[in-house]
């Protein structure tokens, strides 16, 4: 059976796929993107290692009909293990990580997949008396659309004051569980999947 034919199945009786929930772009899409493939721990020209857990990220771009977006550019974001982001307007008073820059492009292959290597972000502050979960951004182009959305990880606490998250309907299409420890990874490392389903592809 065809991957698109079971993604029908899966879907119940619209034969449809859920669509992912977006999510905003801002307040810290990099103003500078380091041209770079999918290993968010190692800064080029630096030694060491971004600090932090470490999380393997895979996952599929599928339109509805559970059909591969193939060669869509994926550009993800995110603070450091710490909870800041380098750029110039995050005032949070947290450490910088010289190893860490927070900013990768990958392209899906042919199964509409894609994988990256990077850290646990950290939440942070957003505002008097709430704190930002933990997440990943992601911008996606398609071969029709352009999608904005934003992962977050099963188990935060900061989910249910956080207005970003709760705005969304389905967010058991971005909220995903750390899966680990994996045979084969580094004993700290956790295991993430995450696929998005456009509306179009």
């Amino acid at each position: 059976m065809s991957d698109s034919k079971q993604a029908r199945e899966a879907g119940g009786e619209t034969g449809l796929l859920p669509t992912t929930s977006h999510q905003i772009l801002r307040p810290f899409y990099p103003l500078s993107k380091p041209s770079k493939g999918g290993d968010l721990t190692r800064v080029d020209g630096r030694s060491g290692q971004a600090a932090g857990q470490l999380i393997y990220l895979s996952g599929r771009v599928l339109d509805r009909t559970g059909a591969p977006a193939r060669n869509a550019k994926i550009e993800i974001w995110q603070a450091n293990s710490h909870g800041r982001y380098t750029h110039p307007n995050d005032d949070n008073p947290a450490p910088l990580d010289p190893c860490f820059e927070g900013f990768a492009v990958v392209e899906t292959d042919s199964d509409g997949a894609y994988r990256l290597k990077t850290i646990k972000p950290g939440a942070y502050p957003a505002g008097p008396g709430r704190i930002r979960p933990s997440h990943i951004h992601f911008e996606v182009f398609g071969k029709r659309e352009r999608f904005v959305t934003q992962m977050y990880f099963a188990g935060d606490p900061h989910h249910e004051q956080d207005p970003w998250l709760q705005s969304s309907i389905k967010q058991e299409t971005i909220v995903m569980p750390i899966i680990g420890p994996v045979a084969g990874m580094e004993p700290e490392a956790g295991r993430v999947n995450f696929d998005i389903v456009l509306m179009n592809g």
